[in-house]
């Protein structure tokens, strides 16, 4: 249980960490932005993607690990244990969509449950940004 808790800190500290970069970076980027009237939002949303994408991935190499080990519990479904499988698996917990395709069983669990809680977070977050970003830059033009 040690060693999953563990896990859950780092991958969600690293996934934050990511997060808080990407905004940053936008934030500081896009006044710089002059490409056409009000394209620096359509910019913001696809740097946020990106950020949102690549933080799947780092889940998704957690639940591959945790797999393979066997220490962990298992996914079982629609599930072969590829990295592929447990990216869309990934998709589906971060977004809180949760198709039931794959079932998670064992400690496994927790990691599923900390990643919804998570891309809830990051994804309301990210939501909050571009509506600020929106107020910054949509009338300046």
């Amino acid at each position: 249980m040690l060693t999953l808790t563990l896990i859950n800190i780092l991958v969600v500290g690293l996934v934050v960490l990511l997060h808080y970069e990407v905004l940053l970076g936008l934030s500081r980027k896009l006044p710089y932005i002059h490409y056409k009237n009000k394209y620096q939002i359509v910019i913001g949303v696809f740097g946020a993607l990106i950020a949102h994408c690549l933080e799947i991935w780092i889940f998704a190499l957690g639940y591959y690990y945790m797999f393979k080990s066997e220490n962990f519990g298992h996914l079982e479904g629609n599930f072969d244990g590829s990295l592929l499988d447990c990216a869309y698996y990934s998709f589906t917990s971060y977004t809180t969509l949760g198709f039931g395709d794959i079932t998670p069983h064992g400690a496994i669990r927790f990691f599923t449950g900390i990643e919804s809680l998570t891309g809830l977070v990051l994804i309301t977050w990210t939501a909050s940004f571009l509506f600020l970003e929106m107020q910054r830059f949509w009338n300046k033009h």
